[in-house]
């Protein structure tokens, strides 16, 4: 069982930056491969980024590569999502997943309760 506590969301200007915290409870944290999702209103959950158990390997979707980045520091069970050049289309609830890399991508077997980013004009 893993448990996930997101934090670091909150309202920015466009153009600003947030950073994103993923803290995970449970000692097999180091063996999941850790994602983001998010979630704007009247709109599926999207993936948004993952990364490796190692951290070595990482995706994005094409919306934020160059701005987002995601790492983890499996010594504090952390996923961090770094958060630049936000834009107004960033505003949604963020979701900390955990979970198995298959073909496909990142399949979350545990979420998190979610974290709201507004970004402002």
């Amino acid at each position: 069982q893993v448990q996930l506590v997101e934090s670091g969301g909150g309202l920015v200007q466009a153009g600003g930056s947030l950073r994103l915290s993923c803290a995970a409870s449970g000692r097999t944290f180091s063996t999941y491969a850790m994602g983001w999702f998010r979630q704007a209103p009247g709109k599926e959950r999207e993936f948004v980024a993952r990364i490796s158990w190692s951290g070595i390997s990482t995706d994005y979707v094409d919306s934020v590569k160059g701005r987002f980045t995601i790492s983890r520091d499996n010594a504090k069970n952390t996923v961090y999502l770094q958060m630049n050049s936000l834009k107004r289309e960033d505003t949604a609830v963020y979701y900390c997943a955990a979970g198995k890399l298959r073909v496909g991508g990142l399949t979350p077997d545990y979420w998190g309760q979610g974290t709201q980013v507004t970004v402002s004009s």
